[in-house]
């Protein structure tokens, strides 16, 4: 498998994201269900806490992409929807250092949501992965 980052412009890589990822010769394409924090029985946690649901909410995928024998490196693609943007960017730190210890630059979305699935959730991340 070959990844080219494509950044007609380059601010994006300031904040750990590239414009587009081209993807040739990849022979598994993994497209993960939005990730949040929940505990291993489907309990929320964290209530309150952007920073520790962000965290575990990442943990959660790559515990998916774990499943699928990939990592973090293999993201091509995120989705982060927050029910606070502006309560997220203080956090936003801890996902872009741990995408980068993974030498991972997915191209990326970020959406203010009204809410997600449950109450009291208010980050989710999806992705899609390639090997």
């Amino acid at each position: 498998m070959e990844r080219t980052a494509v950044n007609p412009v380059e601010w994006s890589l300031e904040l750990g994201f590239n414009q587009g990822e081209l993807v040739t010769g990849a022979s598994r394409t993994l497209y993960c269900s939005g990730q949040t924090a929940m505990d291993a029985d489907g309990k929320p946690q964290h209530e309150g806490d952007m920073g520790a649901q962000l965290a575990l909410a990442l943990d959660n995928l790559e515990g998916v992409l774990g499943a699928a024998g990939m990592s973090l490196a293999n993201l091509v693609r995120l989705n982060v929807y927050t029910t606070d943007v502006d309560g997220l960017f203080p956090h936003y730190g801890v996902l872009a250092a741990r995408l980068g210890a993974a030498g991972a630059a997915p191209a990326s979305t970020m959406l203010g949501v009204t809410r997600l699935a449950l109450p009291g959730q208010m980050v989710e991340l999806e992705g899609t992965a390639v090997a």
